[in-house]
């Protein structure tokens, strides 16, 4: 396996800076530190640590190594170890680092737990709808045939959809799997596109750019904690966002800040899209020498703005769903119980 090629899991990355950090600050060596945690290590996380042996007895320092794990370790965690080395605290950085690796896990785990009740709705649909089609609608147009029922047009749709499944099943895999791979290439190709679209989208556009900021400050906060200059630090963090209105923002800030301006005011040119809030604790920060801090506030409160949206966003989106969906159930079993209605109410005595 490629140093490249190696992945981490969320918890399986913080249990490593912890556990580095708490041997390094109890006085233990980091290749003495190394060589304890390779004992119990398994997988992933014990071919970094091998890697991280042999450079450190080569006279490597240990960002060194983790900049060759481009995916178990982001730019940003590789420049804060950097910083850190440098001015000779990596042992209190681990920590900070650490600390801000829980809190981006739990963030996530939030934005996930928010999309799970959706998805597991739509895929218990998608299930009911291959059911109906599949075993349903086939023995119910087999009873109409023979008793030559008329069918109203929802019905007639249903049963050409299902027979078509049936009789054309490898054809229709092969269109299934086609659209799925035209939206795969869509997406490898103009994801940029499709994702400001998506991003732009009521009610997501506002907690994407909320993800965006809390994801900024939190980062920013952890290079410029570690030693990174403001101008260095701005430059990874716009990394780490996913909105284009973002990652210009924080470019321009830093255009400005190179100007001889602060970054306060880089911030205050998008004051339509950076919040009053966050202006000014910057600004705060910025006079009294506590940038960091104030960047940790920040990412705190947006967090918290995280949180709230998307319990409102669960609270709307779980009935409008549900109705959704019953509707649409509704409407297939009104397709295959009208008709028989229509079959009893011929043969009932008038």
């Amino acid at each position: 396996m490629q140093d490249k090629d190696v992945k981490l899991s969320s918890g399986d990355k913080i249990a490593l800076i912890s556990n580095l950090s708490t041997m390094l600050s109890a006085g233990i060596p980091i290749l003495d530190a190394v060589n304890n945690l390779l004992e119990d290590s398994k997988s992933g996380v014990k071919k970094i640590l091998e890697t991280l042996r042999d450079d450190l007895t080569q006279g490597h320092q240990v960002n060194f190594t983790l900049a060759k794990f481009t995916n178990a370790f982001d730019k940003v965690t590789v420049n804060v170890v950097k910083a850190s080395e440098e001015a000779g605290t990596l042992d209190i950085t681990l920590k900070d680092l650490k600390a801000s690796l829980q809190k981006q896990n739990e963030f996530n785990d939030k934005v996930r737990s928010a999309l799970i009740y959706p998805v597991f709705i739509v895929g218990v649909f998608v299930l009911v709808l291959l059911v109906q089609l599949v075993y349903v609608i086939p023995k119910i147009a087999m009873v109409f045939k023979n008793l030559r029922v008329p069918l109203p047009l929802p019905t007639k749709i249903l049963i050409a959809v299902s027979d078509f499944m049936l009789k054309n099943t490898i054809i229709f895999l092969f269109v299934l799997a086609g659209i799925i791979l035209f939206f795969i290439f869509l997406y490898t190709k103009k994801k940029g596109f499709i994702l400001n679209i998506f991003y732009s989208l009521p009610g997501v556009s506002g907690l994407v750019k909320l993800i965006d900021l809390t994801r900024f400050s939190r980062s920013l906060y952890l290079l410029l904690n570690s030693g990174l200059p403001i101008v260095a630090a701005l430059d990874l963090t716009s990394e780490v966002v996913v909105r284009v209105q973002t990652q210009k923002i924080i470019n321009k800030s830093k255009e400005m800040i190179l100007g001889g301006k602060t970054f306060s005011d880089g911030l205050r040119t998008a004051k339509g899209y950076i919040p009053t809030i966050m202006i000014k604790l910057v600004e705060t920060g910025e006079k009294t020498g506590s940038l960091d801090k104030s960047l940790a506030d920040i990412s705190e409160y947006f967090d918290y703005q995280v949180s709230t949206t998307l319990k409102t966003l669960t609270a709307l989106l779980e009935p409008i769903m549900l109705v959704v969906i019953g509707v649409m159930v509704g409407g297939m079993m009104i397709s295959i119980i009208a008709p028989i209605y229509g079959l009893i109410s011929q043969v009932s005595p008038h």
